[in-house]
């Protein structure tokens, strides 16, 4: 990531509205931005293979679920935030995964200019490449800021996606399962 870039375009689009960037408030703006782009776009060029191949043997096959992994991301249309929770089910085939490593999955690919489809099916691509489950479910339901605060400006409007793969595309019965999960 290129801070002085950063700092530059910041300026630019600063000057482009009307402010004056020298002006005491907004003096260490551009710096700050680039400092928070740092941590907010800290996904890019980035996989999950790290927190996906560390795994435990385990004999189980039923579900494990983990809910409501929060999460915020930056939408590349508009480059204003939006920020939900994702629910993951998979069904292990011999392995699985530290809790904490679905949640690092997720900000692996929120952490990025992105639309809410892809991240949720990138999401699922890594896990079934990686941890080589016998299916896996994702539903990601979030807010998006360029529906809330410009455009049709309607706060509090959830968009919902779910993403399939393995055993859980054509068995209703685990997808129900699922689901009954998400309500405990």
């Amino acid at each position: 990531m290129d801070n002085k870039k950063i700092e530059q375009a910041v300026k630019m689009l600063l000057e482009a509205i009307g402010e004056d960037p020298d002006r005491d408030g907004l003096k260490e703006t551009p710096a700050r931005i680039a400092k928070m782009y740092e941590e907010i776009f800290d996904g890019m060029g980035k996989n999950a293979k790290e927190h996906l191949t560390k795994v435990f043997e385990s004999s189980t096959d039923e579900i494990v679920v983990e809910k409501d992994i929060q999460f915020y991301s930056i939408c590349e249309h508009h480059m204003v935030p939006f920020y939900g929770k994702i629910h993951i089910g998979y069904i292990p085939d011999g392995n699985v995964v530290g809790l904490s490593k679905l949640a690092r999955t997720v900000e692996t690919y929120a952490r990025r200019l992105q639309i809410q489809e892809n991240m949720t099916v990138q999401i699922a691509e890594d896990i079934m490449k990686y941890l080589k489950p016998k299916g896996v479910i994702i539903v990601c339901e979030a807010e998006h800021m360029c529906m809330t605060m410009r455009g049709v400006k309607k706060p509090g409007t959830k968009t919902v996606n779910i993403v399939t793969r393995g055993v859980f595309e054509n068995d209703e019965n685990l997808k129900n399962t699922f689901f009954r999960l998400l309500e405990v």
